[in-house]
């Protein structure tokens, strides 16, 4: 599988800063770490860090975070089938017909109903974490939901801007993972056009939600912070709400805290408030939800809390907190992978490396390909083999599995 390239995350700070031509002492100073932290980074004493810190070096560099922490950039070869392609999606997401002004494809577009059904199928892949089906099947869908919004007429168009909507979003997400944030931010603005002319009112605050978490991984936290914020103080639930209501408010101030949390210590207690307020949501619910391909409820916050104990370092209190959560199974593959991770993680910063790669296994169980594409994973499973004294062991083979060059 290609990726930016096979190169430690401080190689790439320390190319990055002779470029910008500043001391280890400057870059420090502005990205407001310690210089032990850039200096044993570059020393590849450490092969990974927080994302608050790789954030805040990527700004000081001024690059994306994802140019920090090398992940794959485009997808794996399919076994069969389609090939998935990242320029077919482009091509997709921003067709040159639109600029040419070509004549639509005389071919019978899909009915609305067929749409919806395959918008769905893909929404279930996606959740699964099979990047390589969503590469080959995105593009279509695209395609087609372009093509029946633009020859039908009343309901039935309206309808079929809905399922684009969506399908821009997935094709957004699935860019994001892939380093292409720019074409991600494309895709949105074409989701966006296209929830306006829909007949489903909610699209444009799960769009919100959308960006929020691509400006997230742009290391654009203020600006996700502050865009979860509006739309979840646009659609602030009253005491009568019905639950989707609740889900899409809960699930944009995760999205805050999410941003929030990787902004540094001098943020904590905002988060805090954040997840005690979408924790009432998920209790006032009662039950788990899974509304526009998105879980929120009480095994959900809970696995949010996790998250965020785990990027604040107080690692002992995941552990702890992790136990708790009620119901991981319920979860989505991908988002129980995550969840996994996060333990992980939390178990390598107590230097309980057994614990980590037995959580890191259990990950991988659950959504294999996933975590051949999430830079989180890549960078812990890299560090643990590092430590790692055995020539073969289950982390090292964990390692080839997820194609890590030594």
């Amino acid at each position: 599988m290609p990726y930016q390239d096979e190169t430690s995350i401080g190689d790439r700070i320390g190319r990055l800063r002779l470029r910008r031509e500043l001391t280890q002492e400057q870059l420090a100073e502005r990205a407001h770490v310690s210089v032990d932290t850039v200096r044993k980074l570059e020393q590849n004493q450490r092969l990974t860090a927080r994302l608050s810190t790789l954030n805040q070096l990527a700004h000081a560099l001024d690059v994306e975070t994802s140019a920090l922490i090398g992940q794959p950039n485009t997808f794996e070869a399919g076994a069969d089938g389609d090939e998935p392609s990242v320029l077919a999606l482009r091509r997709a997401v921003s067709p040159v017909s639109d600029i040419l002004r070509e004549e639509p494809d005389p071919e019978e577009p899909p009915s609305t109903g067929a749409l919806r059904a395959s918008l769905r199928s893909t929404e279930r892949i996606r959740r699964e974490g099979r990047m390589g089906e969503i590469g080959a099947l995105l593009p279509q869908l695209i395609r087609d939901a372009r093509a029946t919004a633009r020859s039908h007429h009343g309901a039935s168009q309206k309808s079929a801007y809905a399922v684009l909507a969506e399908a821009y979003q997935v094709a957004a997400t699935t860019l994001t993972a892939l380093g292409k944030e720019d074409a991600a931010f494309t895709a949105m603005e074409r989701a966006s056009d296209a929830a306006r002319r829909s007949d489903d009112p909610h699209l444009e605050t799960v769009g919100a939600s959308t960006l929020a978490w691509i400006f997230t991984k742009q290391g654009r936290l203020e600006d996700a912070e502050r865009l979860a914020l509006h739309y979840a103080n646009r659609t602030e639930p009253g005491f009568r709400s019905q639950p989707l209501a609740l889900s899409l408010w809960g699930i944009l101030l995760l999205r805050a805290a999410t941003a929030t949390v990787r902004q540094g210590e001098r943020k904590y207690d905002r988060v805090d408030e954040l997840l005690r307020m979408a924790t009432a949501a998920a209790a006032g619910i009662g039950r788990d939800r899974l509304d526009y391909a998105t879980p929120f409820g009480p095994t959900n916050t809970g696995v949010a809390k996790v998250n965020f104990l785990v990027e604040m370092a107080r690692s002992h209190e995941a552990i702890t907190a992790a136990r708790t959560v009620p119901d991981v199974p319920s979860l989505p593959p991908t988002w129980r992978a995550r969840f996994h991770v996060d333990r992980a993680l939390a178990y390598a910063d107590l230097d309980r490396d057994e614990h980590s790669t037995h959580a890191l296994l259990r990950a991988e169980r659950d959504a294999p390909e996933w975590m051949r594409y999430h830079g989180t994973a890549r960078r812990l499973v890299a560090d643990l083999r590092a430590r790692e004294r055995r020539r073969v062991s289950p982390v090292t083979e964990l390692a080839d599995r997820l194609h890590l060059d030594r």
